[in-house]
C-alpha cells in the first residue's frame, strides 16, 4: 500500500513539473509579413511603407532590451542571439546588410521589430549583431543599412500576410472539349522536336524559376557571417528634405535661418538631368551637437529630420 501511495506521488509531482515547464515556455513564434498602420513612438509620428531599394546612412544603437521571449511587432519571439534588428518605417521582416563605417564589419540582420525610440537613431540592432560588427551596448556607431531585395522580397512571398489576404476569384466554368491525335504527315517528326526544344530550353532554368517563385519564406534565423570593407566614417549632418525645385529649398532654409540651415545641389550635370537641391544642418563634430540640432529641428516641425553620415 505504502509502495502504491509513493508510486501516486511521484506521478503528480512529474506532472507538476511537466505543466510548470509548459506554462514557462514562453510565446509561441507566429511570424507574418506587415507594414502596419503609423505610430507615435519618442514624440514622433513614424508612417510604415513597404520599400525594397532602402540605402540611408545613420547613427545604429544596440538594442536597450535584451530580455528573451517577448513578442515582436511581427509576432516572432525576440531572441538577443539572433542577428535582428528594429526599424521604425520598413516593412516587417525585411534583410538588412549593415556596415560599421567606423570598423568595416559589415553582417545581416532581419528586421522584425519597431524602433529605435530614439528618432535621431537609424536602427537598433540586436545583442548578438551589435557586437558583431563592433558596437558595444550604450554606445553609437556610424552605419550604413542597404535592404537586401531578394531575401527581403521572399519574406514577402512566403510569410502570411493578414493585411492584404489573397482574393478568392471564382474560375468560369469550361465546357467539354473533343480532342482526337492524327498521325503526323512524313517529315514533321523533326519539326515537332525543335518547336518543343524552342518552347522549353532546359530543365534546370525552369526549376530553378519554380523555386524561386514557389511561396516558400527563408529560415528566420540568419546565419552568423562577417565581412569587411574599407572603413569609411564621415561627417554628421541632420538632414532636412531633399526638392526638386531651388525656391522651395530656400524657402525651408529662409524658416531655420535660426540653425544656419544650407542648401546643397546634388546632381544636374549631365545634359538635360535635373539637379535637387538638399536642405541639412551642419557639419557636426560629436554626436551631441548632431543630437542637440536635430531636437531643435524637430521643435520646428520638421519632423521629416534625420542624422545622416556624409
Amino acid at each position: 500500500m505504502r509502495r502504491a501511495w509513493y508510486g501516486l506521488a511521484a506521478a503528480l509531482l512529474l506532472a507538476g513539473v511537466a505543466g510548470c515547464a509548459r506554462r514557462d515556455a514562453g510565446p509561441v513564434a507566429q511570424p507574418r509579413y506587415m507594414i502596419g498602420a503609423p505610430y507615435q513612438m519618442g514624440g514622433l509620428w513614424s508612417y510604415p511603407r513597404e520599400d525594397f531599394g532602402l540605402d540611408e546612412t545613420g547613427l545604429a544603437v544596440a538594442a536597450a532590451d535584451t530580455r528573451a521571449g517577448r513578442r515582436t511587432t511581427n509576432g516572432e519571439v525576440h531572441d538577443p542571439t539572433a542577428l535582428t534588428a528594429a526599424h521604425r518605417t520598413l516593412q516587417l521582416p525585411a534583410v538588412l546588410a549593415v556596415t560599421n563605417l567606423e570598423t568595416g564589419l559589415r553582417v545581416e540582420v532581419r528586421v522584425n521589430d519597431r524602433g529605435p525610440e530614439n528618432p535621431g537613431r537609424v536602427v537598433a540592432l540586436s545583442r548578438r549583431a551589435a557586437e558583431l560588427i563592433g558596437l558595444r551596448p550604450g554606445s553609437v556607431a556610424q552605419v550604413r543599412i542597404e535592404v537586401v531585395g531578394d531575401q527581403s522580397r521572399a519574406f514577402a512571398a512566403g510569410l502570411p500576410n493578414t493585411e492584404a489576404p489573397p482574393l478568392e476569384i471564382a474560375a468560369a466554368p469550361v465546357g467539354a472539349v473533343g480532342r482526337e491525335d492524327l498521325a503526323p504527315p512524313p517529315g514533321a517528326t523533326q519539326a515537332t522536336r525543335l518547336r518543343q526544344a524552342r518552347q522549353f530550353p532546359g530543365a534546370g532554368q525552369a526549376g530553378a524559376a519554380t523555386a524561386a517563385s514557389s511561396g516558400t519564406a527563408p529560415p528566420l534565423r540568419l546565419p552568423e557571417r562577417v565581412t569587411r570593407v574599407p572603413a569609411r566614417p564621415g561627417q554628421l549632418w541632420v538632414e532636412l528634405a531633399t526638392f526638386s525645385r531651388r525656391d522651395l529649398a530656400d524657402r525651408q532654409a529662409a524658416r531655420l535661418a535660426g540653425l544656419r540651415a544650407r542648401v546643397d545641389v546634388l546632381g544636374g550635370r549631365g545634359r538635360g538631368v535635373q539637379p535637387s537641391y538638399r536642405v541639412r544642418l551642419g557639419p557636426f563634430n560629436s554626436v551631441p551637437e548632431a543630437d542637440r540640432a536635430l531636437e531643435g529641428t524637430l521643435r520646428a516641425g520638421v519632423s521629416e529630420a534625420r542624422i545622416r553620415v556624409d
